[in-house]
């Protein structure tokens, strides 16, 4: 009896045990605290970006933020800063960064990167990996440099900025950057392709002047200016806020994928079209969308979905019509491929359109272009291929072959 008694003691304790038991939880590698960081003007990004694995420490405990950042050091931040990093320590391309890049690109890496590991080179130069990457993916002109391990500068910095937004983005309207860049007192000190740099690092919210005036051409980036500008550049929520000027005709316009682009429209005239635009597109309901400053229209939505989220492989789809503007030239466009019933499904914004940039000569535009679709429809030739209505040169291009017109128009000088 008191060998049983026992026996239902112990297993008593063992369940008692068993239910009042808490794991100890695994503690996370703690990222290290840097003693010359506190109070620094990028302590925060700083912590953030080295919790990322985007740039070390060194060995005495130090991060070194107000020390020259090397060439080498910042383009392998650079193709870091696109990458995810996991809790094995492995690392991977982020998605939202893969599909930003155009099917050239996207080739390269899973053809000539599929083993790359992002470690530095175990044998010979660390970094070699890391620059042909970005070289191969134009983000840089390698050539360019004859000492990696030379000191970066601002204009070095704003140049890989532009070529990498360049192939992961999309350019600024260049005039408002340039009006941007000039505020700036030693912009002549960087030459005029430098300046063009300066200027998109500047109107894309990524780079800023000093609070003296000056741009700081010249000057050295430090490491933690450095994990900044990455930051701002991979991260579009951490950019500063460029204010524009309706009253000097700029204008915020949405573009695809959810972003947004700061147009500079040459006058009035074309700042109103981009409103008819907008009003303009409802009439085909949803199968048109204004991207920047181009309206495309479709015929449903298998052919939108077709342009606009193509296979992998598929040959290039159009849609069946597009009305343009061109601030940086001044040019209006309609561009019409005359497929089975484009033109009568098209008509009626296309007038809309025209009723508004021509308004009393409109009718002798619709006439124009109708009888210059029409001819094109039946394999006529067109004779007349520019006219004058009011004050615009009308330019008529024809490729008979894919029956596609496009009509250009451009003010009288």
């Amino acid at each position: 009896m008191k060998r049983r008694l026992t026996f239902l003691l112990v297993i008593t304790a063992l369940i008692w045990g068993t239910v009042n038991y808490t794991p100890v939880p695994v503690q996370a590698e703690a990222v290290p605290v840097f003693s010359d960081i506190k109070g620094h003007w990028a302590e925060k990004t700083i912590t953030e970006m080295v919790e990322k694995g985007i740039l070390d420490g060194f060995s005495d405990g130090t991060f070194k933020p107000n020390d020259p950042v090397k060439v080498d050091q910042f383009i392998k931040m650079l193709i870091l800063s696109y990458t995810d990093l996991h809790r094995n320590g492995s690392r991977t391309w982020n998605n939202l960064f893969l599909q930003s890049l155009s099917a050239e690109n996207q080739a390269i890496i899973k053809q000539d990167y599929r083993y790359f590991n992002f470690q530095p080179n175990p044998v010979g130069y660390w970094a070699k990996d890391f620059i042909d990457i970005a070289s191969d993916l134009h983000f840089l002109n390698k050539n360019r440099y004859s000492d990696f391990q030379a000191d970066m500068n601002r204009e070095h910095v704003a140049e890989i900025i532009y070529y990498t937004l360049q192939e992961t983005e999309f350019l600024e309207d260049g005039s408002f950057g340039q009006k941007m860049a000039q505020q700036y007192g030693d912009l002549m000190g960087a030459s005029e392709r430098e300046q063009r740099f300066i200027a998109e690092s500047l109107v894309k919210g990524i780079m800023e002047g000093f609070p003296n005036g000056f741009f700081g051409v010249g000057t050295k980036v430090t490491r933690a200016q450095a994990l900044v500008i990455l930051n701002r550049l991979t991260d579009k929520a951490k950019r500063l806020a460029i204010e524009v000027s309706p009253e000097n005709f700029e204008k915020v316009v949405p573009t695809a994928n959810n972003g947004n682009k700061i147009v500079v429209f040459p006058d009035q005239r074309m700042w109103d079209a981009y409103e008819a635009l907008t009003a303009v597109g409802q009439l085909r309901g949803a199968n048109h969308d204004l991207y920047e400053t181009t309206l495309r229209f479709y015929k449903d939505q298998l052919e939108k979905d077709a342009v606009t989220k193509p296979l992998a492989g598929s040959p290039p789809e159009y849609e069946e019509a597009a009305i343009w503007l061109d601030p940086q030239y001044n040019t209006y466009g309609i561009t019409i491929r005359l497929r089975d019933g484009s033109l009568a499904r098209n008509q009626e914004a296309i007038d809309q359109f025209a009723n508004h940039l021509f308004g009393y000569n409109a009718i002798s535009f619709r006439e124009l272009f109708n009888e210059v679709c029409t001819l094109v429809q039946e394999g006529k030739a067109v004779i007349a291929r520019n006219k004058i209505i009011g004050n615009d040169q009308i330019s008529i291009h024809i490729d008979e072959k894919a029956k596609t017109v496009i009509f250009s128009i451009a003010t009288k000088r």
